[in-house]
């Protein structure tokens, strides 16, 4: 009996220990376990922060404003991209413009009312179309993304409202245009505005003339420039040309001027413009062989001239006619042209060329060469306007005989043998008799004593 009361008590002191030990164990878990919690917060703590912080690095990367300068009532876009340089997603609930003149013209059709994150490092872009209302001037609209957990980021943007024109001018054009000849034509284009002008579109329109090209296409014209459009222009009658401009400003304003410019059918007071003179006229073995001079009296040059003959005048070799080449202004050139003829009272002599552009341009001058053939002076005016006034002399004409390969009437030989008087070195035989005489004179002098001993020694 005794044994058994012994053994309950030894497994009742076990029990006892036992209790003891679960107890310690618990409470050092509950320890550990508070320990922990207790970390984990002060870890979640230091981490945080707040809604102001978070929107405070959230900033406008960059702006764009399209057109660069409005017309009134004109429509064009806003973009704004906004950048989140921080560790935390932003939430945002609406992003607008601001203002009075320049405002997005349909508020239901804002696609940024519903709520969007912006998160870490990431950039978005907003993209709004704006109308501009008058009056004209500088305005700020304000860019507002509105911030759900905080206040709104606000960003000013300017844009110009300006109703200046761009300018158009005819700045190159001669003063008369001639029927199926091509002369340059320079159209201006100024661009006053601050802002550039794109996809400019020019087209000749009109009848009665042709143009090289038919269109021109320009790209841009920057703002505060200018710049020059070339076109050649061929009549065909009288006229007018209508030149039809469109551009835009901007991607969404399209616009389109007209200039007018005539076409004035005349004599242009640029062009180059030939006179021939000092004629010279000498007959040849039953031909006529015709000198003189052709002078280029207009401003611009006269390319590949070519002198000839007109009826009643028949040409014949060996200058049926004579390619003088070019001739600048106010610069002259021989030449010499051979034909028979039953009438020499009105010969007509044509000088044709080209222009810089190539148009044949020609004058026609009627002379009458009566008196040359006789060996007299003779001054007539041309009939298209051109004058002469020049002589034919004995000599004269025995120069333009010897050149042909015939004896001039009148003329004479080198000595003036076989030729009248005034030919040759025979005019000049009074003078050189009177230099013999001189020199035998002046030598007697200095001699003189020298002969006279000679004499006294006889």
């Amino acid at each position: 009996m005794k044994i058994f009361t012994a053994l309950i008590g030894v497994m009742m002191m076990c029990l006892l220990i036992a209790a003891a030990g679960a107890s310690g164990t618990t409470s050092a878990q509950a320890t550990t376990t508070s320990s922990a919690s207790s970390g984990t917060s002060s870890v979640s703590s230091s981490t945080t922060i707040s809604a102001e912080q978070a929107l405070s690095q959230v900033y406008v990367s960059s702006v764009t404003v399209d057109p660069q300068e409005f017309y009134p009532y004109e429509h064009g876009t806003i973009t704004v991209q906004v950048t989140n340089s921080g560790s935390t997603s932003v939430a945002f609930e609406r992003a607008d413009i601001l203002n009075s003149n320049v405002y997005i013209e349909d508020e239901t059709h804002n696609p940024y009312q519903a709520m969007t994150y912006l998160g870490p490092g990431v950039t978005t872009t907003y993209t709004f179309d704006v109308v501009a209302k008058p009056p004209e001037g500088t305005y700020y609209p304000v860019f507002s993304l509105a911030s759900r957990d905080s206040g709104s980021l606000l960003y000013p943007i300017q844009v110009k409202i300006d109703s200046t024109p761009i300018n158009e001018a005819i700045s190159v054009r001669p003063d008369n245009f001639a029927i199926n000849n091509t002369d340059n034509v320079n159209l201006t284009i100024n661009n006053p505005r601050d802002g550039d002008i794109t996809d400019i579109v020019i087209t000749p329109e009109g009848s009665g003339f042709s143009t090289t090209p038919d269109k021109v296409y320009l790209a841009s014209v920057p703002a505060q420039s200018s710049v020059n459009v070339p076109f050649a222009i061929t009549p065909s009658q009288a006229g007018t040309v209508n030149f039809n401009i469109q551009y835009n400003n901007g991607v969404l304003n399209q616009h389109s001027d007209n200039l007018s410019m005539p076409l004035n059918i005349g004599t242009s007071k640029t062009a180059a413009s030939t006179v021939v003179n000092d004629l010279a006229l000498t007959e040849v073995n039953g031909a006529y062989q015709l000198t003189g001079d052709v002078t280029n009296t207009g401003i611009t040059d006269a390319n590949g001239v070519v002198v000839s003959v007109g009826a009643p005048a028949i040409p014949v070799e060996p200058y049926s006619n004579y390619a003088v080449g070019s001739l600048t202004s106010n610069d002259f050139s021989s030449f010499t042209l051979t034909f028979t003829s039953m009438d020499l009272s009105a010969i007509p002599i044509e000088t044709v060329w080209k222009d810089a552009n190539g148009n044949t341009l020609n004058n026609v001058q009627t002379f009458d060469l009566r008196s040359l053939a006789a060996g007299t002076s003779s001054s007539r005016s041309g009939s298209s306007g051109g004058s002469y006034s020049g002589s034919a002399t004995g000599s004269s004409a025995a120069s333009a005989g010897g050149s042909y390969g015939g004896a001039a009437r009148g003329g004479g030989g080198l000595f003036g043998i076989g030729g009248g008087r005034g030919g040759g070195l025979s005019s000049f035989y009074p003078v050189i008799i009177g230099t013999i005489v001189v020199i035998a004179a002046i030598v007697l002098y200095v001699k003189r004593k020298w002969i006279l001993a000679k004499f006294r020694k006889q």
